[in-house]
């Protein structure tokens, strides 16, 4: 009698432990679905915004050697010097405006996208002043002199698309916390077919060159600001979070406390690849090995909207959920974003592995650099791997309000690790670009494993509190749509 009892109560637990299984991998699954709906759209946005550039270069390609060489260094240098900077700090806005939606706070939205639309113009002024003289501070460094003066026109025209930069980011960040990522992808769709056209247009028909694809970007760029302005003023959606102009948005350090880490943590890591390419062309053969490397970095870049895309995902709800004060489901959140990462990069690095051969053709018709890109895929997919789960856990980050420890991360994984290994394996072992390229694949992997401790470690009850202190202490107080 008693077995029969002792085996029931061993059915009963072992059904009850079934069930709490299958309830945990439902909640998983559900939790999957709603990143999806985030991350689908943001990587339809990240791809357009990157297409506008690569869909430039392909038409001023076609004016000649010099036109394309001018353009490419102008779009590497003005992407290193302005739009890394402006891009980290509006990361700033993942964690404050994510947080403050979560927590029903919602006309502290608006306000700190009003500082952060300011704080972004102001610092796009010097930037500006570095782009037009880029012509001369190339030439005095020793480039030629026609590809200098090319490159200087190309960035002085983009200039207007940096000013457009610093107000679309924080509005795309706006609506992003909000979870209203469909006006973005229909904004990007819109001003890409736009952007085609016009910079057909300026470019052949008016005769204006690599000066016409630059402005070509940035009338595009500034097409997207009207559109996006128009539905954040007009549109319901935004109806709680919209804020009339104020003289708040000039107080208050809240934003730059997270946009000058933020930034950090973003430009540590995206300088280090470009210090890749510009070491590559110290080596011998420096043609070759700049050849491939440039079409590695192309191809990581490329691939990384899909990781970017999901990471802007992750951060919106761990920041949504912490601000709300359920910090399980903010965890949930980390680990469903994670399973999904994993997922995606052994599909992308399988696919490209088998594609390893096939490669080389998309960019070039030379055999040896078709067959060097073979050798280089292997460490191209171990990139993907870090790049795909560094993705996430940035923006989990973010959406935390780590992006100090982000950055602190990334100097130390790149800078004190991943380039002095660079160095030596390329210039001192003699491997080139291989070695190169192993050095920053040992920074990303050093990167990711400690994001992912700290990750793991996260007590996630106190980041709750810290994000709803952090939302209160704004100490808002509204009376009929107007700041007090």
């Amino acid at each position: 009698m008693e077995d029969g009892l002792l085996l029931k109560e061993r059915i009963v637990a072992a059904a009850a432990a079934e069930g709490e299984r299958n309830l945990r991998w439902s909640a998983i699954w559900e939790e999957v679905k709603k990143l999806g709906i985030l991350a689908g759209p943001m990587v339809a946005v990240t791809v357009s915004q990157y297409l506008l550039q690569v869909i430039s270069l392909m038409m001023v390609g076609h004016l000649g050697e010099i036109s394309l060489s001018s353009a490419a260094l102008a779009t590497s240098l003005t992407a290193v010097t302005g739009f890394s900077l402006l891009s980290g700090m509006a990361g700033g806005l993942e964690t404050l405006c994510g947080q403050a939606y979560g927590a029903q706070q919602y006309q502290n939205i608006g306000l700190h996208t009003q500082r952060a639309i300011f704080s972004l113009l102001l610092v796009s002024l010097p930037i500006s002043f570095l782009w037009a003289s880029m012509g001369k501070i190339l030439y005095f460094m020793g480039q030629d002199p026609l590809i200098s003066y090319q490159a200087g026109k190309y960035a002085t025209w983009r200039i207007p698309g940096l000013f457009a930069n610093a107000i679309v980011l924080p509005l795309m960040k706006f609506l992003l916390a909000q979870n209203l990522v469909l006006p973005m992808v229909l904004n990007c769709f819109a001003t890409l077919c736009v952007h085609v056209p016009l910079c057909w247009v300026l470019v052949f028909k008016y005769r204006l060159g690599n000066v016409g694809a630059a402005l070509a970007i940035s009338l595009s760029t500034w097409l997207g600001v009207a559109i996006l302005g128009l539905y954040v003023q007009y549109s319901p959606s935004c109806e709680r979070t919209r804020l009339a102009l104020s003289k708040e948005m000039f107080r208050g350090l809240e934003f730059l406390q997270l946009a000058i880490p933020s930034a950090m943590m973003l430009c540590l890591e995206w300088w280090s690849f470009e210090m890749l390419i510009l070491l590559s062309g110290l080596l011998p053969n420096a043609k070759l090995e700049t050849s491939v490397l440039s079409i590695c970095l192309t191809s990581t870049v490329l691939i990384y909207n899909v990781p970017n895309g999901l990471g802007a995902a992750a951060s919106t709800r761990v920041s949504n959920e912490l601000g709300a004060g359920k910090p399980q489901v903010a965890r949930l959140a980390t680990y469903a974003a994670l399973l999904v990462s994993v997922t995606e990069t052994v599909i992308v690095s399988t696919t490209l592995f088998a594609a390893r051969y096939v490669l080389g053709y998309a960019y070039s018709n030379e055999k040896e650099v078709i067959n060097y890109v073979a050798d280089m895929v292997p460490l191209i997919c171990l990139t993907v791997i870090t790049d795909g789960l560094q993705g996430v856990l940035a923006g989990v980050a973010r959406g935390c309000g780590w992006q100090h420890i982000g950055a602190y991360i990334n100097l130390g994984a790149f800078y004190l690790f991943g380039i002095p290994i660079s160095v030596v394996l390329g210039f001192v072992f003699h491997i080139g670009g291989k070695g190169l390229w192993i050095g920053i694949v040992c920074g990303s992997t050093i990167q990711v494993t400690l994001l992912t401790m700290i990750t793991v470690l996260t007590n996630w009850e106190q980041q709750a509190n810290k994000a709803r202190a952090r939302v209160f202490e704004e100490g808002l107080s509204i009376d009929n749509g107007s700041l007090k």
